[in-house]
């Protein structure tokens, strides 16, 4: 951790909605006119696509039918390790970007499926973001979370999740389902023993929950609606959060545990506002005070 260059992880799997949370990170960095570095887990992957299509099935002919971009030895976190303690020592680092799409090749000037070269952050932010898989990650040789300030863990219930990836891998990268649920069903072993202990680390969880059906999310042609959820919202150490304000600010809300608030799902935009902007705000201006 870090009080001069403080950093924030937002953690959660393959179609759990991180994206969804950091563009709210962003509203919150600008109306309060934070500069924010902001790094993706997509780079810190250990292999290109083709490279590690080959990977996959190298290690499927030898037995290992695991293998997936969730696994610890798959992504380079030594790297992002680094980068983490780095900035957090002097407000620098470097990063890059993994293209998903035809628009990202045309932006970047590199392959589909490829990275862009590595490239040093913009001097004199004020905090550094993270949005990805492994923001968390805490194991015998690698230890991510100790370095972020403020964890973030976005879970959804697995069939919401899983509904929501094979939706959004249909759509954007034309997947079929039975490719998605190939890949889920490769990825289970890491989602237990890597992406599911990240979430004892964060500091906030938000876990949103259906309040329809989603006994078969591999026939589901709907994503259930943000009005269609509910989000529990729990917190590791409630300590200084004020859950008066917060429900007297969020209708329809109601404390469900001593350290955990749950919201309709409409709501989670305004309930973010409310809980992290002044989170977010204490790091600057810790931060401004130690450098004056």
């Amino acid at each position: 951790m870090s009080v001069k260059h403080p950093i924030i992880s937002v953690t959660g799997s393959s179609g759990a909605g991180t994206s969804t949370v950091k563009h709210t990170f962003d509203q919150i960095f600008r109306r309060e006119n934070i500069t924010a570095v902001s790094i993706e887990g997509d780079a810190f992957h250990r292999y290109d696509r083709a490279t590690m299509k080959a990977e996959i099935a190298r290690r499927a002919a030898e037995g290992d039918q695991t293998f997936s971009h969730f696994n610890i030895e798959a992504n380079e976190l030594e790297e992002l390790e680094r980068v983490f303690r780095d900035y957090g020592l002097t407000g620098r680092g470097r990063s890059r970007h993994y293209v998903h799409s035809a628009e990202e090749a045309e932006r970047f000037g590199v392959p589909v499926g490829t990275f862009t070269e590595w490239a040093p952050f913009e001097d004199k932010s004020d905090l550094l973001f993270y949005e990805g898989l492994h923001g968390s990650v805490a194991t015998d040789t690698i230890n991510v979370a100790q370095y972020a300030d403020l964890k973030i863990g976005v879970v959804p219930v697995i069939n919401l999740e899983w509904i929501q990836k094979i939706h959004r891998d249909r759509a954007a990268r034309g997947y079929s389902t039975e490719a998605v649920t190939d890949t889920i069903l490769r990825r289970m072993h890491a989602y237990v023993h890597v992406i599911c202990p990240q979430f004892t680390e964060t500091d906030i969880n938000f876990q949103r929950v259906p309040t329809v059906d989603t006994s078969n999310p591999l026939v589901a042609r709907w994503i259930p609606t943000p009005d269609e959820s509910m989000v529990v919202i729990r917190f590791k150490n409630p300590r200084g959060i004020d859950f008066a304000y917060l429900r007297s600010m969020i209708d329809g809300s109601f404390m469900s545990r001593a350290n955990s608030i749950v919201i309709p799902g409409g709501k989670l935009d305004l309930a973010m506002q409310l809980i992290l902007t002044p989170m977010i705000l204490k790091l600057v201006e810790r931060k401004r005070r130690a450098l004056a």
